[in-house]
Formats: C-alpha cells, sequence, structure tokens
C-alpha cells in the first residue's frame, strides 16, 4: 500500500467511482494510526443505525457516489451543501473587522485579476518546519504575488471545507497533500473536476519538496497564458456555477434542507 508502485495502482471496481489509485483510497496518516482507523470503522458501522444522513456537498458534484448509497441504504440522504457562509461574504466582512485592519483587502484590490496565490494549510494537521522553510523560499523565487495564512489560484492542503469554497468561488486549486480525506478530495479535483493540481506526488509523504520545485511549479501554476491553465480556470468557473445554482433558491441544497426539515416536522408530530 506504500510504496510508489503499488499505490500507482488503479481500482476500477467500486460502484459509480472511476478509476481511482490505491493509495487515494487511504491515507498512510490513517493507516499508520489504529486508533484513528478503529474510530472511522467504528463511526462507518453506525451510518445504517442513522434516520437520515446528510452530506457537506451538492448533488450536481457528486450525484454517481450519492445515487449509490440512495439506491443501497434505506434512510433518507440529502445534499445540503456547500454549507459555508456564501451569503453577502464581503458585507459580512467588513462589517466583523477592525476596517484598520485590513491592509490586505486593500492590497488585493490594486492587484491583477487572478494575479494572486492564495495559500491556506488548515489548522488541524501540519507541515514539518523543514518543509515550512522550502515553501517560503519557493514562493519568494518564484516571484509569484500570494498571499499566506500561515495557519488557519488557491493553495491549500485539500480539506474538504477549503475544496468547496474554492469550487464555489471557481478558484483553481494548487494543493499540497498532508493526510485523511485529503487522497479522495485530489482525486475529485484533480482527475474528475479538473480544477487543479498536485503538488507532492509522494505516496508515503515522507520527501521533502524543494524550494526550487515550489517556484516552477507556483509560476506554471499562475501562468494566465498556459492553455492549461486557462481550461482549468474554465472548468472552475463551469463548476462554480452548478454550486451556485445549488445554494440558489430552488436549488438541489436548499429542496435538500427544506425535505430534511419536513421530514423531522413529521417525526415530531407523531
Amino acid at each position: 500500500m506504500h510504496s510508489t508502485a503499488n499505490g500507482d495502482e488503479r481500482v476500477d471496481y467500486i460502484p459509480r467511482v472511476s478509476s481511482i489509485r490505491l493509495v487515494d483510497l487511504a491515507s498512510s496518516i490513517v493507516l499508520r494510526n489504529q486508533k484513528m482507523l478503529h474510530r472511522i470503522l467504528e463511526a462507518f458501522s453506525r451510518v445504517t443505525k442513522s434516520q437520515y444522513l446528510l452530506f457537506n456537498s451538492n448533488y450536481e458534484l457528486e450525484s454517481q457516489a450519492i445515487d449509490v448509497l440512495k439506491a443501497d441504504l434505506p434512510m433518507p440522504i440529502y445534499t445540503i451543501g456547500p454549507t459555508i457562509p456564501y451569503f453577502n461574504l464581503g458585507k459580512n466582512y467588513l462589517e466583523s473587522n477592525n476596517l484598520n485592519d485590513l491592509n490586505h483587502v486593500e492590497w488585493l484590490d490594486f492587484q491583477p485579476r487572478s494575479s494572486v496565490l492564495y495559500i491556506s494549510m488548515g489548522s488541524f494537521l501540519s507541515f514539518s518546519s523543514a518543509q515550512i522553510d522550502d515553501i517560503a523560499a519557493g514562493l519568494h523565487d518564484s516571484g509569484v504575488r500570494f498571499l499566506w495564512v500561515a495557519r488557519g489560484g488557491f493553495w491549500t492542503h485539500y480539506g474538504w471545507s477549503s475544496t468547496q469554497e474554492a469550487v464555489f468561488c471557481g478558484v483553481p486549486l494548487f494543493t499540497f497533500l498532508i493526510g485523511m480525506e485529503q487522497m479522495q478530495n485530489s482525486k475529485l479535483i484533480v482527475e474528475d473536476w479538473k480544477i487543479g493540481w498536485r503538488v507532492k506526488q509522494d505516496v508515503r509523504g515522507e520527501s521533502l519538496v524543494t524550494r526550487e520545485e515550489i517556484a516552477r511549479l507556483v509560476q506554471r501554476f499562475m501562468n494566465l497564458e498556459r492553455n492549461e491553465m486557462k481550461e482549468i480556470r474554465t472548468r472552475a468557473s463551469e463548476l462554480q456555477q452548478i454550486c451556485q445554482q445549488a445554494t440558489a433558491k430552488n436549488g438541489s441544497s436548499e429542496i435538500s434542507i427544506n425535505a430534511f426539515v419536513k421530514d423531522l416536522s413529521k417525526c415530531n408530530g407523531r
């Protein structure tokens, strides 16, 4: 499972899931942590006992997988995502922050459109100090404009919340995997949706990505004249429209939320 040779083997017999690399089915972090693996398996074992299943996604993005689950599981399944504060984002931000602290927003306003790489790696898992040093050096050497949220284009760790935010905003993803479900997320984004790149290819996640490699990749990713990037950005815009339609009035996510609330009301009335 952990060798590069075995990890690149593909599985093509999972119902309604396109061909996927063996390594993308399970994170090495999970496989090495028996306690975490046990908790995950225990959670899955309880699914059949649930009254409802709610997914933080929208039907249009993952219709094939959702259809399989609806056919195989007895309980109602609702897709209610993306569950992000997408209404009046700019207005809410200005109201909840000190205007004196918005220098980064002012700086962004003066940059050419689609010229800034946003970097956020989440707040749960983290890179080694050596890797962070090379990321910083590579970004500096690339000469590309970037805004880095050191703790917390879009350079991301492929967490599902980050993925949804990027898709909803129509932003291509430049991704650096750490572990957990990010393997499956990366497969969706790179191979199925075709709106991003993988940065780290090492199956075990142990080799260092050098500053030179980071600089080269960032320069290519942020080159708006490359045909490859034009296609990725076009596809990202198409998925953005799909997500926004799902969350709009009478969209699939709103319909699912209303149906779930209606079901709950019926249960309370019994």
